[in-house]
């Protein structure tokens, strides 16, 4: 193929997830804001929120991975201009996020007392116990919104659910300002204030997709005449084969992360401060690559609905392209200012915190280093999972993560993190290993199951 022809597909690529990436990026924005806003009534509040949203973000991602089976099923019936299967997509998919919201907001409260076994500080705990009730119950509308959002993207308006991200946020810092300082007429509640915001901004979020999607001519065939007796067990057995193991890919990868919080911990304060600055400078170009791996399941969900195999390996292939060149680009950035990026993050004013951040800051630019080349294959890995799952090709890809994750790369990060004088270094030449292992397997999957869709389209 001519490289004119990749290049060619690139803007409307772009166009299509550069809402998504915002969308990613507000989903972060709320937990940031969170932060930002109770690190002022001081450290033991910012302590119980961090600690309440590690909880959270792990239900989330089971949450947002089972609700991507939605979008391959919604493009596939688009491409084929099959109304009826997109209907019963949507209906089945949000009677099944409306279930699991639930769910994960339960299961969050049971697992409340594992706080007690990470030995963190009473006082912590004490704060973070009320929070995350509040916090867990905005699981619900979240992962209903997500229902709304993945219908949506599998119709390829990506645009909406990025109007809804950035309303919510607005919405979220005007109400965490009042909630949580006591403005006006509102009471000072503190830490509570920021999870009764995080609560109200994400039902605002589910009312505000539901009216504009619902308002578009094209779409109202979708929103009437809702009846439980559509439900079918046939559709709902197809979500969840799909869904499952899309959140344990999801989950697996997350999970990693948190054990690399975890043994960074365990090596010292100054290794765990690094590591959540690397970390959160990777996660915030990471959701480029999310964005892009999302339009891979839009695309190749479309072109599958049309047969049309050799074309969807083209796109697939251009939007793999695009992803590598992005990365290399954040690589290349986080080396050149790997000594430079730490210090946005520190206060090197502060004479008594002074010996630390500086070591900090030497920790930190090492791990930035390892995180540019794993920029790579982070990117490369998630844009080919968003091609198989656009296939809704997903146990083999659940069982590559898992070894590529916990089989590959936490073994790694463990021996070289605890046992060698790399430490923390060590811990993210683990994960770099980990996500290589998947690109490179995912990728040989992708090019098998393709492979075998053309020759027997052309048989």
């Amino acid at each position: 193929m001519n490289a004119s022809l990749y290049t060619k597909e690139f803007s409307y690529n772009l166009k299509l997830a550069y809402p998504v990436i915002i969308g990613m990026l507000g989903h972060t924005l709320i937990g940031i804001v969170d932060n930002i806003m109770v690190g002022k009534l001081g450290s033991t509040e910012i302590a119980a929120v961090s600690l309440g949203n590690s909880l959270i973000f792990i239900a989330m991602s089971l949450g947002i991975g089972f609700s991507t089976a939605i979008t391959p099923i919604v493009a596939e019936a688009d491409a084929e201009n099959n109304r009826l299967k997109i209907r019963s997509a949507f209906h089945h998919g949000l009677f099944l996020c409306v279930f699991l919201g639930f769910t994960l907001f339960g299961f969050v409260i049971l697992v409340k007392p594992i706080m007690e076994l990470l030995h963190q500080p009473k006082e912590v705990i004490t704060l973070a116990k009320p929070y995350i009730n509040w916090v867990a119950f905005s699981l619900v509308p979240l992962i209903i919104y997500q229902g709304y959002k993945q219908f949506a993207d599998g119709l390829s308006m990506t645009k909406v659910s990025m109007y809804a991200i950035v309303m919510a946020n607005i919405l979220h810092v005007i109400i965490n300002y009042c909630l949580i300082y006591g403005v006006w007429i509102f009471p000072k509640m503190g830490i509570l204030g920021a999870g009764l915001g995080t609560v109200i901004s994400r039902i605002a979020m589910v009312v505000f997709m539901h009216l504009i999607l619902s308002q578009k001519e094209s779409l109202k065939q979708y929103f009437h005449d809702f009846s439980f007796e559509e439900i079918k067990k046939q559709m709902i057995i197809k979500i969840i084969n799909l869904g499952f193991p899309s959140a344990m890919q999801m989950l697996f990868e997350v999970v990693l992360f948190t054990a690399g919080i975890w043994l960074c911990g365990t090596i010292g304060k100054t290794s765990q401060a690094a590591n959540q600055i690397a970390l959160s400078l990777a996660s915030m170009t990471f959701m480029v690559a999310m964005g892009l791996s999302v339009v891979s399941m839009i695309r190749v969900s479309h072109q599958k609905g049309l047969n049309d195999y050799k074309q969807l390996v083209f796109i697939a292939r251009s939007i793999f392209v695009l992803a590598i060149l992005i990365e290399i680009l954040f690589a290349i950035l986080f080396v050149a200012l790997h000594q430079i990026l730490p210090y946005l993050f520190l206060n090197m004013e502060n004479q008594a915190q002074l010996l630390d951040n500086k070591e900090v800051v030497i920790i930190a630019s090492k791990l930035l280093l390892v995180a540019a080349v794993f920029q790579i294959s982070d990117g490369i890995q998630v844009v080919v999972l968003g091609a198989l799952r656009g296939l809704q090709d997903v146990k083999i890809p659940m069982y590559i993560t898992f070894f590529a994750y916990w089989v590959v790369g936490f073994p790694i990060s463990y021996y070289l993190g605890i046992c060698t004088a790399l430490k923390a270094v060590g811990v993210w030449i683990g994960l770099l290993a980990g996500l290589t292992a998947a690109a490179v397997f995912l990728f040989i999957r992708f090019h098998y199951l393709t492979k075998k869709m053309i020759i027997n389209n052309n048989s």
